[in-house]
């Protein structure tokens, strides 16, 4: 009999009634395994790269650093790790800097949704779970005419790949027609399952489809593809 796919996750919160929070809905659920937490940004980077996670739930206020430089090491270390900033911290700056740095789902610890379990898994399968405040909040940046977002003050920063294109000359769309239309059902907040049936496709079609947006843009989640494709007016909403 085949064995269950486990999701292996890692915690990085210096809250302990919170990281106890994190451990019993967890346990839940036997096919999410809590594989290392960490209360310091610097235990978690150290032992991150070697955990290699599927999933990073990630706190951005640490005692001894900031979680997006967390973000940035496991990005770099584990490309595969799907993270996940759960934070008390909302506001536009943190989320787009998250989502530069890498992140690919954000949550607010004072809305966490009940199933806080199947975010973990929605992450895992693709997807991008964002609290609905910050969902709003980014949907309002990307409307047209929206002031750019102010930068993070963090000298560590990674800059922007689209900051070479911030000049008023046209840029041609490196995406195909098809993929745009897929871009602009994620910035909807629309599923993979929903834009398949939308399109009469499967949903590996799909996911084949956003891995090319994401190679072509340069892009590390769903919302930063969304970030760069509305800074360079490939998206219109």
């Amino acid at each position: 009999m085949r064995a269950a796919v486990r999701t292996t996750v890692i915690v990085v919160e210096d809250n302990p009634l919170h990281a106890q929070r994190y451990r019993e809905n967890l346990a839940r659920d036997p096919s999410l395994v809590l594989a290392g937490e960490f209360a310091s940004a610097a235990d978690a980077i150290q032992a991150a790269g070697a955990l290699a996670p599927d999933v990073a739930l990630i706190d951005l206020g640490l005692p001894d650093g900031s979680g997006f430089d967390v973000i940035r090491h496991i990005r770099q270390a584990s490309p595969h790790t799907a993270i996940m900033v759960v934070s008390v911290f909302g506001g536009e700056r943190n989320l787009f800097e998250a989502i530069e740095a890498g992140a690919t789902g954000y949550l607010l610890k004072d809305s966490l949704p009940e199933d806080f379990n199947a975010s973990i898994h929605a992450l895992q399968a693709g997807e991008s779970p964002i609290s609905p405040a910050l969902a709003r909040l980014l949907l309002v940046r990307l409307r047209p005419g929206a002031a750019a977002p102010a930068p993070a003050p963090a000298p560590t920063a990674v800059p922007a790949p689209e900051a070479a294109l911030s000049g008023d000359a046209a840029v041609p769309s490196p995406l195909s027609p098809r993929e745009t239309t897929i871009l602009e059902a994620i910035a909807r907040g629309r599923s993979v399952l929903e834009i398949g049936e939308s399109l009469h496709i499967s949903p590996l079609t799909v996911k084949s489809h956003v891995q090319k947006i994401y190679r072509k843009l340069e892009a590390t989640s769903r919302q930063h593809a969304v970030y760069l494709a509305h800074q360079r007016g490939i998206l219109k909403l």
